[in-house]
C-alpha cells in the first residue's frame, strides 16, 4: 500500500476514532444527567431506565468499534492493515473505504458470521 493511500485510511481512522469518543462521552454526560431527576412517577422512572439501558448498548457497541478502530490503526503502523486475518488476502479496497477498521476479507467475514471456520489440516 502507497504512502499516500495509508495517510487516508490513517486519517479515516482518526476521525472516526474522534467521532466515537465524543459519543461516548456525550451519552456518559446524558446518563448521569438523567439520574438526576429527582422524584418520579413509576411511568418516568421505566422511561429514564429504558433511555439508560438504550444509552449504555449503544456506548457498548461504540466501545466495541472504538477498539476495532484502534487495532486497525496499530495495524497500519504495523504493515498488518488491509489484510486478512483469517486467510491472509489483500482485503478489497471498497470494503476498507467502507469499514476501514475492517480485519476480515468479505468471503471470510460470511463464513465468520455464519458460524463456519474452516478446519486447518495437519
Amino acid at each position: 500500500m502507497d504512502k499516500k493511500t495509508r495517510e487516508t485510511y490513517k486519517k479515516k481512522l482518526s476521525e472516526k476514532r474522534q467521532e466515537l469518543t465524543t459519543a461516548y462521552i456525550k451519552n456518559r454526560s446524558y446518563g448521569m444527567e438523567s439520574d438526576e431527576g429527582g422524584t418520579q412517577d413509576l411511568a418516568d422512572k421505566a422511561s429514564s431506565s429504558y433511555t439508560k439501558e438504550f444509552l449504555y448498548s449503544l456506548s457498548n457497541a461504540e466501545r466495541v468499534i472504538l477498539d476495532e478502530v484502534e487495532q486497525a490503526l496499530e495495524r497500519l503502523e504495523d504493515d498488518g492493515f488491509g489484510v486478512c486475518e483469517e486467510c491472509s488476502e489483500k482485503i478489497a479496497k471498497k470494503r476498507l473505504d467502507a469499514v476501514p477498521w475492517a480485519r476480515h476479507c468479505v468471503p471470510c467475514q460470511q463464513r465468520i458470521e455464519a458460524g463456519v471456520h474452516e478446519e486447518v489440516a495437519d
